[in-house]
């Protein structure tokens, strides 16, 4: 029997347990999958907006692979920090994989940067998706005038979001404290602002239609932004530009059909809304503006400055020599996740990832027996959600090349009682089918479908069968 510990229960850890038990080079592969919060599922849960339920029912087929008889779900189990250490859990099981992803946001390094109201999007996100390390009352929405800084899927989400009325979020999961807050809500204007044109933004098609479909909002793009494009003076999918320089990359056929977007945005009637009649909020879709500065005002962020650029003729930006203020009373930045070190394990700060060789820990350049990693921590955050199948399958490989040393290893006959004697207590996943339920029953009492549980305390007293008293 070959038992392997798999740190991280979102998509790259689920699908290296899939791989592990799907594969028949090794016999009898046990895997616990262990997590430091007492839920499954990782960004699927925890990143992908409460209205976006095609995206979160994701979740169904995580589902079946952790309720595998052959994989035991472990919550509430920390590595590293507070809880068992890598070398300690290492001893523990015949191998381990970490999958523990990208878990906190760059940095825009400018002055500024860290006033009150200058917030990251990984922390709006983990608010209105009731992230239980999030402060339940972190987002008042006071700001009539907010500035998203990034032009990828996560940005249009929190424009989406901000924009969206309460009526709409109340059927989704979205936790009873941000609703509230989101029924208050003053923003009016909201900014999203890249620092390239659309060709390099991002964001998918899909997800910027959608900006256009929200009732009583009207999307404003500036066309004289996006005349500066390759793809705006180039709508043909083969013909290059002739004003395109030789060494410029072609647009490709998904930027075009952004730019389209935009251009019919750009082109329609000034005072028009979005479905729905007179718009009570306005989405600005802003290119071509770097960030340079936060502004304050009575010790708060009031605004940000940016610098204008223009194409540099080989797929990058340069400035052109003038700013521009947007007044703000709430900054998100929304410009990449980037993984941070997990005490015990080496970490390439540069990159933000755990060395490796074809998902081999390498300590001091060499494969460390036992120890592997798979997803955001071992390539960074790249890719969409099927990315990390391939990327599982590769570390899984190494992993089972590796076998004949690794059953030779010595490991716990019982790994959750060495776990629970260290002082930890799993939430195995019965506890995670009573948070479902407590989930469930808060949804009823408060005359909505399910409705997630945000805090620690509500989870683990869910967990436990204690129910649920709090929103």
């Amino acid at each position: 029997m070959l038992r392997v510990a798999v740190v991280g229960s979102g998509p790259s850890g689920v699908y290296t347990a899939q791989a592990l038990i799907a594969q028949d080079r090794v016999p009898d592969v046990r895997v616990h999958v262990l997590d430091r919060l007492p839920c499954p599922y990782g960004l699927v849960r925890y990143g992908v907006a409460p209205d976006h339920e095609k995206i979160k029912s994701l979740q169904n087929s995580l589902r079946t692979v952790l309720e595998h008889e052959r994989i035991t779900f472990l919550g509430n189990v920390e590595v590293g920090g507070d809880g068992i250490p890598p070398e300690r859990l290492g001893e523990l099981y015949d191998a381990v994989v970490y999958c523990v992803g990208a878990a906190t946001d760059r940095a825009l390094a400018v002055p500024g940067e860290d006033l009150p109201g200058s917030c990251s999007a990984t922390e709006f996100v983990s608010w209105y998706s009731a992230h239980p390390d999030a402060a339940a009352d972190g987002f008042a929405l006071r700001a009539r005038s907010v500035v998203v800084i990034g032009v990828g899927n996560v940005a249009v989400d929190v424009a989406r979001i901000l924009s969206r009325g309460a009526r709409e979020l109340r059927p989704t999961d979205v936790p009873h404290g941000a609703l509230g807050a989101l029924a208050g809500s003053r923003v009016r204007e909201v900014h999203m602002a890249g620092r390239r044109g659309p060709s390099q933004a991002r964001f998918t098609t899909k997800e910027l239609r959608e900006l256009g479909a929200l009732p009583r909002v009207r999307v404003v793009v500036d066309e004289a932004e996006l005349a500066r494009d390759p793809a705006y003076a180039d709508p043909s999918p083969r013909t290059p530009a002739l004003s395109s320089p030789p060494n410029a990359p072609s647009p490709t056929a998904a930027a075009r059909r952004n730019v389209e977007v935009l251009r019919g945005w750009a082109a329609a009637d000034p005072g028009g809304a979005g479905t729905g009649g007179y718009p009570v909020r306005t989405i600005h879709l802003r290119f071509f503006l770097r960030p340079v500065e936060l502004l304050e005002r009575d010790g708060r962020v009031a605004g940000v400055r940016f610098a204008r650029t223009v194409p540099d003729g080989s797929g990058g930006v340069r400035d052109a020599g003038t700013h521009e203020d947007i007044a703000a009373q709430l900054v998100l930045r929304a410009v990449g996740y980037r993984g941070i070190p997990l005490p015990g394990l080496p970490f390439d700060p540069v990159r933000g990832t755990v060395p490796h060789l074809a998902g081999r820990v390498l300590r001091d350049g060499v494969p460390s027996p036992g120890e592997y990693v798979a997803g955001w921590i071992k390539r960074g955050p790249t890719g969409v959600i099927g990315s990390n199948r391939s990327c599982a399958k590769e570390t899984v490989a190494s992993l089972l090349d590796d076998a004949p040393l690794l059953a030779r290893r010595p490991s716990a006959p019982d790994p959750v009682a060495a776990l629970r004697a260290w002082g930890l207590r799993p939430v195995e996943w019965e506890g995670w089918l009573s948070i479902e339920r407590a989930e469930a029953e808060l949804g009823r009492s408060l005359g909505r479908e399910r409705v997630k549980i945000p805090d620690w305390a509500g989870l683990l007293s869910a967990a436990r069968g204690g129910g649920r008293d709090g929103s």
